[in-house]
């Protein structure tokens, strides 16, 4: 039997790599002058979408209806139920890449065409986890809602975007930034990784002194229902001050807790498996995004409010990409017959990641220099994820060596 995530691992990583090249020829015309390519939609919204909700829902439902069975200890899905929605998602989102570019019609049906897809993947794994009767479904349910939250931000991306509403469909994505992407990273990263969680929660192991899954999912929690505060309290009011003040001290509070407890289980414990380096890394990323939150709200009262996107992207691309990087290529290693490890050319890429961001951060306070700042960013972005995308995308078409299902 084929394994499902091949199917919709494969087709986040089309996704990823058709994103990918489309935002790093942005940044090329931008820094260098070229006539501009004029899009039909804001190359912000577009971007900020894509990687919102362009891949990760895939690599997300690819894993979940894999590992989700063996969790809940029902009968999987079989794969030709799960490939409708699965390319339903895909073309959606590769109609709204070309629609933003050549007529905002297209980009509208894609939405459309990615909402029906969400609401299809998160109907299949509600139906799972109500036929489960194991105690322990506490995961399973966190990320049925955080789907569930995808759908409803997917859906009302579409609707802002009829009505024209650029700014409620920036809102739409925040939410779905953290209702579905942190929700879905830091759930599954507790229940498989023991550096996310404490001896006492669920897949714990040893003495290490981890945070717990309340932690976790109440901040993303948080941060999602955050992004509609901003709707409600008038800009400029002593409201505004006083939730940016709090806001921020919340954000700065969780990051200090999040390193605190990283700098601790990295003092007890070896990281010598690069594998396991990548995804402690990605959770240094999630505190230090935090923290830059929590910062930028703060700056943001003093007049600099531009850091607070180099926080976005201390998420997304330090903590997500850095998380997506390491929990796929373990799936795929391992459900192929390949030993599960990092080896020297996923290290590699993973380096050109890290560096990524880095630059990505350092475009912030740049100025002038921004562009090309950015544009270097973004190619040193696609020679990361495009050479893995292209290795691991080999691996799905083959049956694995020792003739076993996966």
């Amino acid at each position: 039997m084929i394994a499902p995530h091949r199917l919709a691992f494969f087709l986040g990583l089309l996704v990823l790599a058709a994103s990918s090249l489309w935002w790093t020829l942005v940044q090329a015309v931008r820094a260098t002058g070229a006539a501009p390519m004029e899009p039909a939609l804001p190359a912000a919204l577009v971007h900020g979408a894509l990687m919102v909700f362009g891949f990760f829902p895939l690599f997300f439902s690819g894993f979940l209806f894999t590992a989700g069975p063996k969790w809940l200890r029902v009968p999987p899905w079989p794969v030709r139920s799960l490939l409708p929605p699965w390319i339903l998602l895909a073309l959606g989102w590769l109609a709204w890449l070309l629609g933003a570019q050549w007529h905002p019609a297209l980009a509208l049906a894609g939405t459309f065409l990615a909402a029906f897809g969400m609401a299809w993947v998160s109907g299949l794994f509600w139906r799972l986890l109500g036929q489960s009767q194991v105690e322990d479904r506490v995961h399973a349910r966190l990320l049925a809602a955080a789907f569930a939250v995808g759908t409803v931000c997917v859906a009302g991306l579409a609707l802002a975007l009829a009505l024209g509403a650029d700014r409620g469909a920036r809102r739409f994505v925040l939410t779905g930034l953290w209702g579905l992407d942190a929700m879905v990273f830091v759930t599954v990263a507790h229940r498989m990784l023991p550096f996310f969680s404490l001896p006492s929660d669920h897949g714990a192991g040893g003495d290490n002194p981890w945070g717990t899954l309340g932690l976790l999912a109440g901040a993303a929690t948080f941060e999602a229902l955050a992004v509609w505060m901003e709707a409600v309290v008038p800009y400029g009011s002593p409201w505004d001050l006083g939730w940016g003040l709090l806001h921020g001290w919340v954000e700065c509070a969780v990051g200090t807790v999040l390193l605190w407890r990283a700098w601790g289980w990295a003092r007890r414990q070896s990281l010598r498996n690069r594998l396991l380096r990548m995804f402690f890394l990605g959770f240094v990323w999630l505190g230090l995004a935090f923290l830059l939150h929590g910062a930028s709200r703060w700056l943001a009262l003093a007049g600099a409010p531009q850091w607070s996107l180099g926080a976005t992207h201390a998420l997304g691309m330090g903590c997500f990409a850095s998380l997506m990087l390491a929990m796929v290529t373990r799936v795929s290693a391992g459900h192929s017959g390949r030993a599960q490890v990092a080896d020297a050319t996923v290290w590699a890429l993973f380096g050109l990641l890290q560096a990524a961001v880095v630059l990505r951060l350092m475009a912030v306070p740049a100025e002038s220099a921004a562009p090309s700042l950015l544009l270097l960013s973004a190619v040193l972005w696609v020679a990361a994820v495009l050479p893995w995308a292209g290795r691991l995308g080999s691996w799905y078409g083959r049956l694995r060596p020792d003739g076993r299902a996966g």
